[in-house]
């Protein structure tokens, strides 16, 4: 079961879902959150000339983070100019909202694109929209770029949308995948 708007505003209110900094009025429709876009980035680094790198995410001492911290360089949106995202391009975002779902209130989560930008060719998940319940964090985007122009991100714009969920029963214990507790590195 999908909640309404005044299912999320009361579930935030009586804090089985917390959302920091608390969302304005507009930023809900009938059945969804809109989140906004933080300003740390995290850029795949250009190929050099002549090297060439395979990731084997079956290899026994394959850990995702470390394969990040080679093959990213985080990168800070500038106020004033925004960022130019280049089309073909992938990068991992943070939302700016920290988001808590107690796994008692039997509720999760589904991270979703916002149609404007989708429109535009912005996808803001690849496989990734499961937000469990019991997790607490800023939610980690996946963002590709799949149009043909430049399209500019800027800090605090609308970047996605939670879709909240009742859960059947109340899990045996919360979120505690590789995930839980992620936070934008600068902030955390």
């Amino acid at each position: 079961m999908i909640l309404t708007d005044r299912e999320i505003q009361i579930s935030i209110q009586t804090g089985a879902i917390v959302v920091d900094p608390e969302p304005d009025l507009s930023f809900y429709s009938s059945t969804s959150l809109d989140l906004t876009l933080d300003q740390r980035l995290t850029l795949f680094k250009e190929p050099k000339a002549g090297l060439s790198i395979s990731i084997d995410p079956s290899d026994s001492h394959y850990n995702h983070e470390t394969i990040l911290a080679e093959t990213t360089s985080a990168h800070d949106i500038d106020a004033a100019d925004g960022y130019e995202f280049r089309p073909g391009h992938m990068l991992l975002a943070w939302t700016r909202e920290f988001v808590e779902l107690k796994y008692q209130s039997r509720i999760a989560a589904r991270v979703e694109g916002k149609s404007s930008l989708a429109r535009l060719g912005i996808g803001i998940h690849l496989t990734a929209p499961t937000i469990h319940a019991g997790f607490a964090g800023q939610i980690r985007l996946e963002m590709v770029n799949h149009n043909k122009f430049p399209i500019k991100l800027r800090t605090g714009m609308k970047i996605c949308q939670l879709i909240f969920e009742q859960t059947v029963g109340t899990p045996v214990r919360g979120y505690e995948g590789r995930f839980a507790g992620q936070t934008n590195a600068k902030k955390g």
